[in-house]
């Protein structure tokens, strides 16, 4: 139910007989890495799943999540975000808590920090206040956002998320023959499919913590203002899903509303446009809204492959621009002799853009209008979705028109930020802020300066992502094991000096 948030790597951890610990993941989707021998191995009441989308770190089957360390008290971990002071915190762990990291995820660094606060209370058991404390101790170390659920063995299972609220997380109660089932998850369709009622948001600086005996809550920090993650609702979160109070789908039609204003707004009231199309699937709502505004025919014109991933989540420039070809294909019929609106929900790098722009005239298109549901993103995500170095981005220091050359288009319309936050706050008035930072470049959590900009740009980059992959491809573990072995063969076991 949460594939289309991650489909690099899954894992589940579950709790069984006295605290002991089974555990499955592996590289690929959820459907490769389960099969009905794995899951019966899985044992226990208690259990964390994960499936992952790499922003941080590699592909390396040793970053599949969930994480798990032995001290104290055996602790499971799994992470849904980013955290932006992740050096600082390296560094403390090694220096003065003497805990080795062994990955580049952050998620590892969280768990690392949560355990080190759990020790500190020197205790042979523990309770609920001393998690709160810890968490809360966590909450003043972390920068960044995260929604984290873990497990402490024999204990119960635990979910927080970060004072800003950025990513999501929710709870939910089910009645079963052995008594009520709870569970935390990213989005409220899982909970709403496996049966799960009395659906409650994490708070921002809030944790929960459930055990055999009670379902314990706290808000642990205050200075934190509720900003989430207004791309969870033009693109990354389910239609079905409802976060925050606010329903993706009807989010979605709002930003529809607001699009079609702004394309009579550049456009005048004459369109010459004869036909609306959206990019599936997470455009086909507003799209839809779009088309009923406009009073302009809607049509599918672009058939998908189901069996493609989502290519905005997949690692590599060079394998997003192979999947769109193999993901969608263009209908004549829809395209020839037409001027086409083309309605996607936004326009990160350009590379899917231009590719389906080109299909449409390859179609027959005459005319190809581009609009999308999000402002220009033109500033680097550093809460979790991979849009790292501003060079990648399409709309970095270009204006529409140069942004519509870049993908080939005659027009290129954005929905303007002030509609799109309209178009969320609407369900849910109390939400005042979302973290915009990909539109308007503010960092609600502070500590994102111009060097860790240029130090993410350097290490998250696509180029960086494509060396370090290559460096751990088995062709170049060979060479460097070809490389030690000739050294040893020249200097003897002990190097230069045995």
């Amino acid at each position: 139910m949460l594939q289309h948030r991650g489909q690099d790597a899954a894992g589940i951890v579950t709790c069984g007989y006295k605290g002991r610990l089974y555990q499955c993941k592996g590289n690929g989707m959820v459907r490769d890495v389960f099969n009905q021998e794995n899951l019966q191995k899985l044992i226990g009441g208690l259990g964390v799943g994960h499936v992952r989308y790499p922003t941080a770190g590699s592909s390396s089957n040793s970053e599949a999540q969930p994480f798990y360390v032995n001290s104290p008290y055996g602790i499971v971990l799994a992470h849904n975000g980013n955290l932006v002071n992740a050096e600082e915190l390296k560094n403390s762990l090694d220096v003065k808590a003497h805990r080795h990291i062994n990955t580049d995820s952050d998620s590892e660094l969280l768990l690392n920090v949560f355990a080190d606060n759990l020790q500190q209370t020197g205790k042979f058991r523990i309770y609920e206040e001393d998690i709160f404390t810890a968490i809360k101790g966590l909450y003043e170390q972390c920068i960044g956002g995260y929604a984290c659920t873990a497990m402490i063995a024999g204990f119960g299972i635990i979910g927080f998320r970060d004072p800003h609220g950025i990513r999501p997380i929710c709870y939910g109660i089910r009645r079963s023959h052995e008594g009520f089932d709870f569970m935390f998850a990213s989005e409220s369709v899982v909970l709403d499919a496996l049966g799960f009622t009395d659906v409650k948001d994490i708070n921002p600086g809030e944790a929960v913590i459930v055990t055999r005996q009670a379902i314990t809550k706290r808000k642990l920090v205050h200075w934190g203002e509720s900003t989430p993650c207004i791309f969870e609702y033009v693109y990354f979160a389910r239609p079905d899903s409802v976060i925050d109070g606010i329903s993706v789908y009807r989010s979605r039609l709002e930003m529809g509303e607001h699009l079609a204003n702004q394309v009579v707004k550049e456009c005048g009231k004459n369109l010459d446009i004869d036909v609306v199309i959206p990019v599936p699937d997470t455009s086909r709502v507003a799209a839809l809204q779009v088309s009923h505004r406009l009073k302009i025919a809607y049509r599918e014109g672009f058939i998908k492959n189901r069996y493609v991933g989502r290519t905005f989540i997949m690692p590599g420039q060079q394998m997003r621009r192979k999947s769109v070809r193999r993901k969608l294909n263009a209908m004549a019929l829809e395209f020839a002799d037409k001027n086409v609106l083309i309605v996607d929900d936004s326009i990160v790098r350009g590379t899917t853009s231009k590719e389906i722009v080109q299909m449409a005239r390859d179609a027959g298109a005459k005319k190809v209008y581009f609009a999308s549901c999000a402002p220009p993103v033109r500033y680097p995500n550093v809460y979790g979705i991979d849009m790292p170095s501003r060079l990648e981005l399409v709309a970095f220091n270009r204006d529409n028109d140069s942004i519509a050359k870049e993908i080939g288009a005659d027009m290129v319309i954005y929905q303007d930020l002030n509609d799109l936050i309209a178009s969320c706050q609407k369900f849910n008035p109390n939400i005042t802020k979302f973290d915009c930072s990909v539109f308007n470049s503010h960092y609600v959590t502070g500590g994102v300066t111009d060097e860790y900009l240029d130090r993410l740009e350097k290490t998250r980059s696509d180029l960086a992502k494509s060396s370090r992959e290559n460096l751990h491809s088995p062709d170049t573990i060979g060479l460097h094991n070809f490389i030690q072995k000739s050294y040893f063969e020249r200097n003897g076991r002990n190097g230069v000096n045995g």
